[in-house]
């Protein structure tokens, strides 16, 4: 045990937790730990081609992954593939947290939540008329779950009706221009 206890780096939590569950937020035991350590963190994972992000208004920190000039990386953070299905409900999400973070009436709160009834509500309202919405309301429970898992919901309370708060680390995830083009691509599809 004492050669782990020699090994270890003041640190050593703060990055464990990033590479296994790809945020840490403001409210995790090691946030402090991360903030404090930011420069050693980068130049550690620098090594893996990982960059550390670190959002303190939005209260996260993540990694990416370095690219070089064709997309490639080293592959340490497996890429995954999520669905059309799911696709569509976090553009769902992003856009509901961009229309929350621009609202002026909005200014007290600082998190954006959503009811599961909320989320199929917005997802009916966001797809084209000639869209298959009977197909993607039946797999909403899956996506939702997937998107829980992913870290791009957080469950608040368990209920009938569960509350979900959207995670902010949904916005450098799904940028605008992501939000665009997948607009533009469903209205193509349908």
């Amino acid at each position: 045990m004492s050669n782990l206890q020699n090994r270890l780096k003041p640190y050593s939590k703060a990055v464990v937790k990033l590479l296994k569950n790809g945020t840490v937020y403001s409210s995790s035991s090691v946030w402090e730990e991360l903030l404090h350590y930011q420069e050693e963190i980068q130049e550690y994972i620098n090594v893996m081609g990982l960059e550390l992000i670190v959002r303190k208004d939005d209260g996260l920190a993540f990694v990416t992954q370095f690219e070089d000039e064709d997309g490639n990386t080293l592959g340490l953070v497996s890429r995954r593939q999520i669905g059309f299905e799911a696709s569509i409900v976090l553009v769902v999400l992003r856009q509901l947290l961009e229309e929350f973070d621009n609202n002026p009436t909005q200014v007290q709160a600082t998190e954006k939540f959503i009811s599961h009834t909320g989320i199929r509500e917005e997802v009916e309202l966001f797809l084209p008329e000639k869209y298959n919405r009977v197909k993607l309301l039946q797999e909403l429970d899956t996506c939702i779950k997937r998107l829980t898992e992913l870290g791009y919901l957080k469950i608040v309370k368990q209920e009938a009706d569960p509350l979900y708060q959207i995670q902010r680390v949904i916005k450098d995830k799904v940028t605008i221009d992501i939000l665009k083009d997948f607009k533009l691509k469903l209205e193509e599809y349908v």
